[in-house]
């Protein structure tokens, strides 16, 4: 059997060496640590990356044979949502923790007959449209939630902000049943960033 070109590094958009073949992929697709692809030219390569990775339209797969493979945004459906309050909109939508592709006079978001409906209540327009999916990817490894859990660290300063992999919420339990959970979620970003497991 004829090994696979393999890529075990990817280049982030800028910094992408130039790409013979390119990769159309959707949102979910774009998520991904270890997976047969078939470019868009037709050759098959492995990606055998040491995490899981986040992929963005403009990302490219360096294969160890020294070509790259640029990554597309495939089309997929989505819902476009424009309205007059076009922030509060997107806060709605943040709320309910929804990947969202923010643009001038619209949001673009995965179909969701319930968000769809809670978007309407409130006074938005929205339809149906086919075109590629590039949320916005948030402060912590592009919105995604494998292995990006953010520990609140509930210390004095509120300036420590652990990357952890569980949430630590310490509840003060004193011996005098003064239950007093402090729940300051200060997301202050000083100099303390420890990285516990």
């Amino acid at each position: 059997m004829t090994s696979l070109p393999v890529s075990h590094e990817i280049a982030r958009k800028g910094a992408a060496p130039e790409a013979p073949l390119s990769v159309t992929l959707s949102y979910e697709d774009r998520f991904l640590r270890r997976k047969v692809l078939k470019s868009d030219q037709g050759e098959s390569f492995l990606v055998d990356l040491a995490h899981t990775e986040s992929l963005d339209q403009g990302d490219a797969f360096v294969l160890t044979d020294g070509r790259a493979v640029r990554v597309e945004a495939a089309a997929e459906p989505l819902l476009a949502v424009s309205g007059a309050d076009l922030p509060r909109l997107a806060w709605h939508i943040g709320n309910r923790h929804t990947p969202c592709q923010i643009e001038a006079a619209r949001l673009l978001i995965q179909r969701d007959h319930v968000i769809r409906d809670m978007l309407a209540h409130i006074g938005a327009t929205v339809e149906e449209v086919l075109e590629p999916f590039t949320p916005e990817g948030g402060a912590y490894g592009h919105g995604r939630t494998h292995g990006h859990d953010h520990s609140h660290s509930h210390g004095p300063e509120g300036s420590a902000h652990s990357h952890a992999h569980s949430h630590s919420h310490s509840h003060a339990h004193s011996d005098d049943h003064d239950h007093g959970h402090s729940h300051s979620h200060s997301h202050a970003h000083g100099s303390a960033h420890t990285h516990d497991h």
